[in-house]
């Protein structure tokens, strides 16, 4: 750890860790009301379980950046984080709206659009609350030493993330036009900026742990920038299929959303690649095979599976179901989920001096959730592929399909417990690591 303000990464990887865990049990919650066994639901309707489970995943990933970001820039900006107190103060911030937006679903508070349910007024102070974000991480960089392009990318991955949240504030009294700006969000989001911060992260870990020249690592990184922004921008248009819009985005989404799988794969071919090229034993295994991991599940996930049902004759049947569900857990679990442990896992002994990072439990979490995620996309794939057919192809109503397929979710269910106890023992090792008690070096 070079600088003292870096220790900030700590509470927000801390704060990643609660709202994971507690994301894992609305998942179950979900799962047991899919078996048939739904016996919270006068507690916990399934509506506002699912809201809380998908809200907290963009929620503590959305942390784990910001953690991230308070880790790497100071590193790369070669300076102090300017204001720290204002970092915590808006750590407080993101997790006061996030607890009453939690409180809201389960009092029926909330919009009703998927991963945009939180309140109009809970959204202006998600607003503030990023902007004083991009403001320490933009002033930091701004009254930095150097300019280098993992923190850039980095930064503007972020602001834009916070700029495409504006288009979901948008109010419209029209079904297809609400749906049109929520896609903006949503699909800008994970297929378009957020893999701007995955490049920069993965950036930084490279160079930090494979030895090979920062110029050669940051020159893939602008290819991939690029793929990114030619695939992504117009592969927004494979959500727009079926809502009301024009034909035309039948070719435009199934042409460039085709196209998409070329960043994930290009992520993988840069890992991989730059693994190879440094030639050197990384003294973090750890978080480097989670490293591996981001970049070769978010192109399976992400990536391949995405592209099996982007294509609009396909999609035709696969919209709206658990298909759907199969190719979004591996896509965010890859993309962005190990990323964000990979960087814990890299961060973790440098903050605290403890070296804790290639346990036998650091070991068993990573082999356990990721074999376990695997099964769970399996799962969701078996169950989806018997939903098309049921009720797309021989028409039975929807929800007597949902009971044929209630079986396959005793498998689903069994994969999570897998899964899960792999997270728990990922957690335990986060809480043996301790409070940040090293020194600046």
């Amino acid at each position: 750890m070079k600088y003292q303000t870096q220790k900030i990464a700590y509470w927000f990887f801390a704060t990643c860790m609660l709202l994971f865990s507690l994301q894992l049990v609305y998942g179950f919650i979900m799962g047991f009301a899919h078996m048939g066994f739904d016996g919270l639901h006068n507690i916990i309707p399934f509506n506002a379980a699912r809201a809380t489970h998908t809200n907290l995943l963009v929620v503590w990933l959305l942390t784990g950046f910001m953690g991230a970001a308070y880790y790497i820039i100071p590193e790369e900006a070669d300076r102090e984080l300017i204001h720290p107190k204002l970092a915590y103060v808006q750590l407080g911030a993101l997790v006061a709206v996030g607890v009453v937006a939690i409180i809201g679903f389960h009092m029926n508070w909330w919009e009703g659009r998927k991963f945009l349910e939180i309140p109009r007024p809970l959204d202006y102070l998600v607003v503030a609350d990023v902007l004083l974000f991009i403001y320490l991480i933009g002033g930091t960089i701004w009254k930095g030493k150097r300019y280098t392009t993992t923190s850039m990318v980095l930064f503007l991955g972020l602001l834009m993330a916070a700029l495409l949240y504006l288009p979901g504030m948008i109010n419209t009294d029209h079904q297809t036009l609400d749906s049109y700006w929520r896609w903006w969000v949503v699909h800008l989001w994970v297929e378009g900026v957020w893999e701007l911060i995955m490049g920069a992260i993965m950036s930084f870990l490279l160079i930090k742990m494979t030895g090979v020249d920062r110029e050669v690592i940051e020159k893939w990184l602008y290819i991939i920038v690029g793929f990114t922004f030619l695939s992504g921008i117009l592969g927004t248009g494979h959500h727009y299929y079926y809502i009301g819009t024009p034909r035309y985005w039948l070719l435009v989404g199934g042409l460039f959303g085709a196209l998409e799988p070329l960043a994930f794969l290009g992520f993988a071919i840069y890992a991989v690649a730059m693994a190879r090229k440094g030639g050197k034993n990384p003294d973090n295994k750890m978080a480097m095979a989670w490293t591996m991991a981001t970049a070769i599940l978010s192109f399976v996930g992400a990536g391949f599976l995405g592209f099996a049902h982007t294509l609009p004759q396909v999609n035709l049947y696969t919209h709206g179901t658990l298909v759907t569900a199969m190719h979004g857990h591996l896509a965010f679990w890859g993309a962005y989920a190990c990323l964000v442990l990979a960087l814990i896992a890299y961060a973790m002994p440098k903050l605290t001096g403890r070296n804790l990072q290639d346990s036998r439990m650091n070991v068993f979490a990573f082999w356990t959730s990721n074999i376990g995620m695997i099964a769970m996309t399996l799962a969701f794939g078996v169950a989806g592929i018997a939903q098309v057919y049921l009720e797309r192809k021989l028409g039975m109503d929807f929800l007597t399909v949902q009971k044929e397929v209630e079986v396959h979710f005793l498998g689903l269910v069994l994969a999570a417990s897998l899964f899960s106890v792999g997270i728990v023992a990922y957690v335990w090792n986060f809480i043996r690591f301790g409070k940040p008690a090293g020194e600046v070096k």
